[in-house]
């Protein structure tokens, strides 16, 4: 695994990254690119929001699927598309959801690098995909790595936020024995924001102002959404 990962999270992920499971991921990864197999985000951009928002730093986790299968729109962030590049559907109703909890004008701008300098990670749970092939790297290995990243989040004293939308997301948690019972964390389970979706229960959630009336509680903070 070549991807820049920053020294407090390879501390904490050291068991997942020698797992051969990864090895074998990015193997294949490579076999898939070199047969001419365009892949989002490309090589080097992956891992992103580790290196946008430290292990120590994290307050909140959004967490999402997989990646963008469209050209230029995966960039290493969960949801987030460059700058200038049109927003995908999921994120027009991110944007709509947020303008209803916390009255925030819709943006234009769908990269949400903003958020993830805050503390708000960005992550799915697989974390590169197939031109046009939703799901397409799902069970190949990236869940050794996300899995460990999540369980680190939650090993930590600082009480966190964890944002789930869609069952993805919802089933990750499960596996963590952290965020059980009694865990000082909040979790805020939601339908994803998937227009096939978002009307049976994304749309007043109000997950932005429910996790900063926790973080404020929590003495942590308030992320400037």
């Amino acid at each position: 695994m070549d991807e820049f990962i920053p020294p407090d999270w390879q501390a904490a992920l050291a068991p997942a990254l020698a797992d051969p499971r990864l090895h074998a991921l990015d193997e294949w990864l490579r076999a898939e690119e070199a047969g001419g197999t365009p892949i989002y985000p490309p090589r080097g951009q992956r891992l992103r929001a580790l290196e946008l928002t430290p292990l120590v730093q994290v307050r909140v986790v959004i967490l999402g699927q997989d990646p963008y299968h469209g050209t230029g729109q995966a960039h290493g962030l969960a949801f987030s598309v460059p700058a200038g590049v049109k927003l995908p559907p999921s994120l027009r109703n991110i944007f709509k959801e947020l303008a209803g909890d916390c009255g925030v004008a819709p943006r234009t701008d769908g990269d949400l690098s903003g958020w993830a300098r805050q503390g708000v990670l960005l992550l799915n749970t697989t974390l590169s995909v197939a031109e046009g092939r939703a799901g397409s790297h799902a069970g190949r290995g990236w869940e050794v790595l996300t899995d460990a990243v999540v369980q680190a989040v939650a090993r930590q004293a600082a009480p966190s936020v964890f944002i789930l939308w869609g069952n993805h997301a919802q089933s990750k948690v499960a596996r963590i024995p952290e965020l059980g019972p009694g865990t000082p964390h909040l979790l805020l389970p939601s339908v994803h924001p998937s227009p096939l979706s978002a009307s049976r229960g994304f749309f007043g959630s109000k997950p932005f102002s429910r996790a900063n009336a926790f973080l404020e509680a929590s003495g942590r903070g308030r992320i400037d959404w």
